[in-house]
């Protein structure tokens, strides 16, 4: 692997780390992009290598500090955790069955609808409640 290589990929890294704990994207919306089109991946090998990334506890100072304001509620992630896992397992199943560009269109129409969904459908919410939010799910935690 060449300097600019590694260069490269940390910068990546950075950006996805700093997006991360900002808005909680990282992996599909930076890395996988960036590993095809700055590093010439294929597609499965992005996904495979964004996975992996993920697989080690990489996000826990970002934890911490969620943690720490009161905005993380482990029921909330063990219960998305077990449906991830089954998920994960299965989709990247179902991913290595098809090709390249369909998988890249796939994943381009995925950005595309939460794009247009994000910058055209959602409505600005009415003022809650900072304890609860309409989902009836904790926005922030009472931590003593």
């Amino acid at each position: 692997m060449t300097l600019q290589t590694i260069i490269l990929l940390i910068t990546v890294g950075l950006a996805a780390g700093v997006l991360s704990g900002m808005v909680g994207v990282g992996g599909g919306i930076i890395i996988v992009p960036c590993l095809v089109f700055f590093l010439g991946f294929s597609q499965k090998a992005a996904q495979g290598n964004s996975l992996a990334l993920l697989l080690l506890p990489l996000g826990i100072l970002g934890v911490m500090n969620y943690q720490k304001g009161g905005y993380v509620d482990y029921r909330v992630v063990v219960a998305m955790a077990a449906g991830f896992v089954i998920g994960n397992f299965y989709g990247s199943k179902w991913a290595l069955t098809i090709n390249d560009e369909k998988l890249k269109k796939i994943f381009a129409i995925i950005l595309l609808l939460a794009a247009i969904k994000i910058l055209f459908i959602d409505k600005p919410k009415p003022k809650t409640n900072m304890e609860t939010g309409s989902t009836g799910l904790p926005q922030k935690l009472n931590n003593p």
